[in-house]
């Protein structure tokens, strides 16, 4: 209903949270593609699907995340995770380029490259990526923030070789060319359309981050815009590929049912011989803090007003951040959470809230909104949702509500890591935005040593009303008003 506000486990810090916006969801969820196959292929799809989504008791979960991890002489990085649960296996390749590795004139594409670097390699004809995995029985996806891109497969164990191949010639010569060029230009053009421009409320995450932004390039969205793809050649998309799609600007992840001595062989023979391409100059520009309240309106297609509000918050895996993450929570997480309460059930003012985090590398943002219901106006939404944030600020948070937000986050993570697909996700995440796979046995900690007092400072501190971003949405007939 918000546009491309929505839940999903793209931009995380390492758990998949359940606040964090859909910028660039992908459109090709492989699962759904699993048609036309014989009974053979039907079973192993079945055994995968039935992997893939089956929780493993909680208990059985508490201990820390096994893994082994090398690297190899052309700078990649390499994460192996056994689990025999299941005859499964996750290949995933995590590349350290999102939207802020982009120049101003060229948003958009690592994005794209998302979906460019589908349509096949050298070896592999166009179109027949996607086919090969699902065939063999397996589902694959992808996506991108503003830090990372990210690709992977889940296939049948006895599948762990194709993947590796199909990954390696990703990263070795995938086509970039104008054919591939004009078709995802198209898909993106339509993506964007869809999410963005034919969505209500759907530029709200746009005119956020180019007001919450002036110099960063988190100031784009990470879909990007048309024009820029448009002027674009041929030959600054295979620039763009060629800078950062390289082994030492990735990390490979092989979790599930393996024998780690062979899988360490197999990842040899397909990734060691792909060339180490030349050091990544990373972003410098520090943002400096916002010192003043940015206040606008904005007119769209939409028939209720609603109200959006940014704040600038630290970079994700900062202790600072995750009070943050968990403030974020106590405020929209459930039917009992402060927003829901007060603005939907108690006060009818709202018809939707959210409150959730972008988890940039670099400091990112936290974002409020609420929908109003019918007759209310948007003055009086932003005083209801002001006023349950002066609650925390003012009488902070009880320790029965921070220990009922402990135990979903702890639910959440373990759930996540009970699935090879989730642990292969935070094995790579946590070696791409922290320098270190060991952070997948640290970051709940993070969580559940978190006092009321740190919520109640956290509100404090970056959640200031004279330094943040305010966004009126009103309706088209309202401005001439």
């Amino acid at each position: 209903m918000f546009g491309p506000i929505q839940k999903c486990e793209e931009h995380s810090s390492l758990r998949s949270t359940k606040f964090a916006p859909c910028q660039n969801k992908p459109e090709r969820d492989r699962a759904s593609h699993n048609r036309r196959i014989g009974s053979g292929k039907r079973r192993a799809i079945s055994i995968i699907s039935a992997a893939y989504m089956i929780t493993a008791p909680v208990a059985a979960q508490k201990r820390a995340i096994a893994y082994t991890e090398f690297d190899l002489d052309n700078g990649l990085h390499v994460i192996l995770h056994e689990d025999n649960s299941t005859p499964i296996v996750a290949v995933s390749v995590m590349y350290h380029v999102g939207s802020k590795n982009e120049s101003a004139d060229r948003r958009g594409f690592a994005h794209f490259f998302e979906h460019l670097l589908f349509e096949g390699s050298k070896n592999i004809g166009r179109g027949e990526f996607s086919k090969l995995v699902e065939n063999a029985g397996g589902v694959l996806n992808a996506n991108t923030s503003g830090d990372r891109t990210y690709y992977y497969e889940v296939l049948p164990s006895n599948q762990l070789e194709l993947g590796l191949w199909l990954e390696s010639e990703r990263m070795l010569h995938a086509k970039v060319d104008e054919k591939g060029i004009v078709t995802q230009r198209e898909v993106v053009k339509e993506e964007r359309k869809q999410r963005y421009e034919n969505q209500p409320y759907g530029s709200i995450l746009i005119e956020v981050l180019d007001r919450a932004y002036t110099m960063h390039p988190y100031k784009w969205p990470t879909i990007g815009f048309m024009e820029d793809l448009n002027s674009a050649t041929e030959e600054d998309y295979k620039a763009f590929y060629e800078r950062f799609y390289i082994p030492n600007n990735a990390v490979v992840v092989v979790a599930g049912d393996i024998v780690p001595e062979r899988a360490k062989e197999l990842v040899k023979k397909y990734f060691q011989d792909i060339p180490r391409g030349a050091d990544i100059e990373r972003p410098t520009i520090v943002e400096a803090p916002l010192e003043r309240e940015i206040r606008d309106v904005i007119y769209d297609r939409i028939q209720l007003p609603a109200v959006v509000q940014a704040y600038r918050i630290p970079a994700v895996g900062s202790q600072e951040f995750y009070a943050v993450d968990m403030l974020n929570r106590l405020l929209s997480n459930g039917n009992s959470s402060r927003l829901n309460k007060a603005l939907k059930d108690e006060q009818e003012k709202a018809l939707n809230v959210g409150a959730f985090s972008l988890p940039f590398e670099d400091p990112g943002l936290a974002i409020l909104y609420a929908i109003a219901n019918a007759g209310v106006n948007a003055n009086d939404l932003e005083h209801a949702m002001d006023a349950e944030l002066k609650r925390v600020q003012q009488d902070g948070v009880s320790e029965m509500e921070l220990a009922k937000l402990k135990v979903q986050v702890e639910a959440e993570t373990l759930s996540e890591n009970s699935r090879v697909a989730g642990v292969a996700g935070h094995l790579a995440t946590a070696y791409t935005l922290f320098g270190n796979a060991e952070h997948i046995n640290k970051e709940l900690e993070h969580y559940l040593k978190l006092t009321p007092a740190d919520l109640q400072q956290a509100a404090v501190k970056y959640f200031a009303a004279d330094r943040r971003v305010v966004l009126h949405y009103l309706p088209l007939d309202q401005k001439n008003k």
